[in-house]
């Protein structure tokens, strides 16, 4: 197993995703420690913090309005898209926005957002991952990764899922395809 340098990849918390959002993740705010401590612990190491975000546009083809699964949710500019504020995301954090066309819905942070040219043209070999939901984006962005190569570790005390009930079974899922939890 290649363990070359790290990076920190923090998907879609954002104001809309958080308790009090328009498709908030139950549980949600309970994250907010576990990712803080992982972002000094990255900070400390030098690695450098990905920040995924929906940045969807005002007609959104996921919109239930527009015949998708989900209501009106990180709108470009809104505060709804806006990073948590809980979330201690410094200035220097690399922000990766998907699911920006019309027409075109994108659950994976890699989902045509050349993630993986940024993290291989950086040495990047191992994410840690967190965030939300673990069984929507979180799940799609480590299959990805997986698949791409790059070692996962999934932050499991900074994850909460839409359906909490299926989270062990996504769990378990996403080790079985080579991910580690931590």
């Amino acid at each position: 197993m290649n363990t070359g340098p790290h990076a920190l990849l923090l998907v879609d918390v954002q104001n809309d995703f958080c308790e009090g959002g328009s498709l908030a993740v139950p549980g949600s705010d309970s994250i907010f420690p576990a990712i803080n401590q992982w972002i000094g612990k990255a900070l400390e190491a030098g690695w450098p913090i990905l920040a995924s975000r929906d940045w969807h546009t005002v007609d959104h083809i996921s919109f239930q309005e527009r015949g998708g699964p989900w209501p009106v949710h990180c709108v470009q500019d809104s505060p709804g898209a806006e990073f948590h504020p809980e979330m201690k995301l410094p200035d220097s954090a690399i922000r990766v926005s998907k699911g920006t066309a019309f027409d075109t819905d994108a659950y994976s942070a890699f989902d045509g957002t050349q993630l993986d040219s940024y993290l291989r043209r950086h040495g990047i070999h191992r994410l840690f991952v967190a965030g939300l939901a673990l069984d929507v984006c979180v799940q799609a962005t480590v299959k990805d990764a997986l698949k791409l190569g790059f070692e996962v570790e999934l932050i499991t005390s900074g994850t909460r899922a839409v359906e909490a009930d299926e989270a062990p079974a996504v769990l378990e899922q996403l080790q079985d395809e080579g991910a580690e939890l931590c």
